[in-house]
C-alpha cells in the first residue's frame, strides 16, 4: 500500500487510538479528526481524551463540528422511525451519512488520501474492485454496520484493526501507554444509560391506544407505539396466563398486536433502501447468508433480484428456509457470502404496497 496522508477518526477510545498508532508506525503521515456530534458531558470527555491521544502520538488534531448534521441524519431519523412503529439502527445511519459521508469529505479536503477508523472489518482490493470483509476477530466483527459503503468510498478507507484480535489491540495500547485514555463505550452515544423511553418522551408526543391479539380482541391499553418493538415481552402492562410478545405494530391504527412465541417467526422479508457493495444489483436469485440484526446469527437465505415498488424504489425479497424470530421493521438485514459483505437494506417486512405483485417463489 502506498504511504500517504491518513486522517483517523478519533473518539478518544482504545480502538481508534490504536488505529492511529499502527498507521503512524507503518510510515503514514497521520492527522487526527475528532467529530463533535452531541452536546453532552460525554462529548467533552471524548474531546479531552482525543487531545491526549494526539499528544502521546505527536500528531496534529482537528475538531469537526457536525452537531447539526448528526441531529438531522441520526437523531431525527431515530425518532422518526420509532414514530412509524419501526426500530432503527442509528449507528448505521451515522456511518453512512456522518463518518463515511461528511467526515470522509472533510478528510479529503484536508489533503488526506484516506480516512481510517477503529472498526473491526477488512477491505481487500482485486482486479474487480474493492471487497468488504469480516474482521479476523469474528467476536468483534463490525462489518454489519458497514454495508452501506460503496466502491467510491472504499477506495479512500482504511480499517487498520481488521486483522487484529481485541486482545492484541489491548496489548498494543498498553505497550504504547494509551490504556489510560479509555472509558467504556455505550450502545447509542446520544442516549444515556440506555433510557430510550425518557429520550423519546422528550422528543415525541405519545398517543395511548389499544393492545390487541392477532384476532383483534382488545387486551389492554398502551401509552404510545414509540415505546414498543417487535419481540418485546416485558413492560406490556398486562396480566396473562401465558407469555405474550409484540408481534406487530400498526401505526396507522395506533395498535400494538400481541401473540405467542410461535407467531414471532417469519420466513419472508422485504428490504428497502438497498446497497450492493460491488455497485451492481443482483440479476438472478442467489443463496447467501443473512443477518437480521447485529447480534443475530447468520442464516441461510435466498435473495431475489430487486424489483420496484409503486413509489419507484428498488426493494428485494429474502426468503429463509428456516423461519427467523422477531424480524423487525427498521432494522438492517445484511447479506454475506463467506467473509464478504454483499450488501444489505432496511427491513420493511411487506409494508410497501406492490404494483402487479406476485408471490415470491419459495424454494
Amino acid at each position: 500500500m502506498t504511504k500517504g496522508r491518513v486522517a483517523v477518526a478519533l473518539s478518544g477510545g482504545m480502538d481508534s487510538s490504536v488505529a492511529a498508532l499502527l498507521l503512524k508506525e507503518a510510515g503514514h503521515e497521520v492527522i487526527g479528526l475528532h467529530m463533535y456530534l452531541w452536546d453532552s458531558s460525554r462529548s467533552g470527555y471524548q474531546a479531552r481524551q482525543t487531545e491526549r491521544v494526539c499528544y502521546i502520538l505527536n500528531i496534529p488534531s482537528y475538531v469537526v463540528d457536525l452537531q447539526k448534521d448528526f441531529e438531522r441524519y441520526v437523531v431525527d431519523y431515530f425518532c422518526r422511525e420509532y414514530k412509524r412503529g419501526r426500530t432503527p439502527n442509528p449507528c448505521i445511519a451515522c456511518n453512512q451519512h456522518i463518518k463515511f459521508g461528511l467526515l470522509l469529505s472533510q478528510a479529503l479536503s484536508l489533503g488526506a488520501n484516506f480516512l481510517a477508523t477503529g472498526h473491526y472489518a477488512r477491505i481487500e482490493h482485486s482486479k474487480d474492485g474493492y471487497h468488504l470483509l469480516k474482521a479476523a476477530d469474528l467476536s468483534k466483527d463490525q462489518s454489519y454496520f458497514l454495508y452501506t459503503l460503496t466502491q467510491e468510498k472504499l477506495k479512500h478507507l482504511l480499517f487498520p484493526l481488521g486483522s487484529y484480535t481485541k486482545t492484541e489491540v489491548k496489548q498494543i495500547a498498553k505497550r504504547a501507554g494509551l490504556s489510560i485514555a479509555f472509558k467504556p463505550s455505550q450502545d447509542i452515544c446520544f442516549i444515556s444509560q440506555k433510557n430510550y423511553r425518557a429520550f423519546l418522551s422528550q422528543r415525541l408526543s405519545s398517543i395511548p391506544g389499544e393492545i390487541v391479539d392477532a384476532q383483534g380482541v382488545i387486551l389492554g391499553r398502551h401509552q404510545g407505539i414509540v415505546f414498543y418493538t417487535i419481540g418485546q415481552r416485558h413492560g406490556l402492562g398486562l396480566a396473562s396466563g401465558k407469555p405474550l410478545y409484540v408481534i406487530r405494530i400498526e401505526p396507522e391504527h395506533n395498535k400494538i398486536v400481541l401473540g405467542d412465541k410461535r407467531e414471532l417467526y417469519c420466513q419472508k422479508v422485504t428490504a428497502q433502501r438497498l446497497n450492493w457493495v460491488a455497485g451492481k444489483p443482483l440479476l438472478r436469485s442467489i443463496t447467501a447468508a443473512a443477518k437480521i440484526r447485529y447480534k443475530s446469527r447468520e442464516a441461510a437465505a435466498v435473495l431475489f433480484p430487486p424489483r420496484h415498488c409503486e413509489q419507484g424504489e428498488a426493494i428485494s425479497d429474502i426468503w429463509f428456509p428456516q423461519p427467523q424470530k422477531a424480524i423487525t421493521p427498521g432494522q438492517a438485514i445484511v447479506f454475506y457470502q463467506g467473509d464478504e459483505v454483499l450488501g444489505g437494506g432496511i427491513i420493511s417486512n411487506g409494508e410497501i404496497k406492490m404494483q402487479n405483485a406476485k408471490n415470491t417463489e419459495q424454494k
